[in-house]
């Protein structure tokens, strides 16, 4: 009983920063830009929000930062692909090369190459009082970290501003008939960027999470592709942020077993195998999906009209 109740709360809390990122993507990739630098910004707002909580001894401070440096990825990011109409999958891979490069410099050169990891204590889990004295999944449902509960809450305020208000509407109509928006008098290019600037916030924050909720240090390593992950877990929920929440647990749940079985001691899997599990599942289940309701424009820029 006590494995199946460390396995949910695991699953709970590794889902939680595949969850913020597909979200961020959904509301990106329906106005019709793929955030293809998600991997960079989840990396460097692990980066920021380890580096400002270490030095300044605020947790707080470090979340802010980190999604302050998604922002400014997101906004380097829009110029090139938005304005300037650049390609957006080259100009991402472009800013997730830097961003690796440019993560580890900056590490060095405010701590040197420390012969320990320096480390902080990582977020606490909040318990919710009664919640979770709930026998066996109380425990696990609701003793979670803050960011845990705030991605929970995202996830159906996301679909009721998708589906049931004009702004969701203006974003859904952005992805699919961009002329007929700026035939509405909506400046489509506005849209897609300020949509960005808040997808980048969210997928700093949801870097921040592994540095400082999940390790409480920083590597150059620590994302390990997960950003690429969210992004897959967009496909495959369908541009739905329901969606997005049942692909985020059962990859959050491949996470949770895998590092379960790390930490088990069980020699009999490769350890390699066990840390590849969610990236096989993701590319199975990509295969596996068949119908996708990919929006009209998404990746291609939008050209007004000449009168």
């Amino acid at each position: 009983m006590m494995v199946i109740t460390g396995l949910i709360a695991g699953a709970l809390q590794m889902s939680t920063p595949l969850l913020l990122g597909g979200l961020a993507e959904v509301y990106a990739e329906r106005t019709g830009v793929m955030v293809i630098a998600i991997e960079g910004i989840f990396l460097l707002g692990a980066w920021s929000g380890f580096v400002v909580a270490y030095s300044s001894g605020s947790i707080l401070l470090g979340l802010v930062a980190a999604m302050a440096v998604g922002v400014a990825v997101a906004a380097v990011y829009g110029l090139f692909t938005v304005r300037l109409k650049q390609h957006q999958i080259v100009t991402g891979t472009a800013l997730n090369i830097l961003a690796a490069g440019l993560g580890i410099y900056l590490y060095r050169v405010i701590f040197g190459v420390p012969l320990l990891p320096l480390t902080l204590e990582p977020i606490r889990p909040m318990a919710i009082p009664l919640l979770s004295s709930i026998p066996v999944l109380g425990k696990a449902l609701f003793t979670q970290s803050p960011l845990t509960y705030l991605a929970w809450a995202l996830i159906p305020l996301g679909y009721w501003v998708l589906y049931k208000t004009q702004l969701g509407l203006i974003l859904r109509s952005t992805g699919e008939n961009p002329e007929a928006v700026e035939a509405a008098g909506i400046d489509v290019d506005k849209v897609r960027f300020r949509t960005l600037l808040v997808a980048g916030a969210v997928d700093g924050l949801a870097g921040a999470f592994y540095s400082l909720a999940f390790l409480g240090m920083y590597t150059n390593d620590i994302i390990g592709g997960r950003g690429w992950i969210a992004f897959a877990i967009c496909f495959l929920g369908n541009w739905n942020p329901m969606g997005v929440f049942v692909g985020a647990m059962v990859f959050g749940l491949a996470d949770a077993v895998a590092i379960q079985l790390q930490t088990s001691g069980i020699t009999l899997v490769p350890n390699e195998f066990l840390i590849a599990i969610p990236y096989i599942l993701t590319i199975v289940a990509t295969v596996a999906r068949s119908n996708f309701n990919v929006p009209a424009t998404l990746g291609v820029p939008y050209e007004k009209e000449r009168r």
